[in-house]
């Protein structure tokens, strides 16, 4: 069970990443599954196609997206900043509010 939801947040992330390098059909299918959560053979029937169809797209989609985030590292960075953010809030503690409000930019920027 925590594979299948660590895998599905790590599709949304990359898909948040790299849909903008997806043909809109490739978007739909991961639209559909990942973000609204329906299964394959709803998937079929709303695009009228088969559900080896949907699988076939998705799995293609998926390994184009895994393709991706191992050339540009665009995910991979992301959690780095996450972390070094976090550690750096933790060293310096209270901070005024200037400082914090920089941070929060920093934060908002991904």
């Amino acid at each position: 069970m925590t594979n299948d939801l660590e895998r599905t947040m790590r599709m949304n992330y990359l898909y948040d990443f790299y849909h903008s390098l997806l043909t809109e059909k490739q978007q739909r299918y991961v639209e559909m599954y990942y973000l609204e959560d329906l299964q394959l053979t709803e998937i079929a029937e709303n695009l009228d196609v088969t559900r080896q169809a949907v699988y076939d797209n998705l799995k293609r989609t998926s390994e184009l997206l895994e393709h991706y985030e191992k050339n540009l590292s665009m995910y991979k960075n992301y959690l780095h900043r996450v972390q070094l953010l976090e550690t750096l809030k933790e060293k310096l503690g209270e901070v005024p509010s200037d400082i914090e409000k920089i941070l929060l930019e920093l934060e908002e920027l991904d």
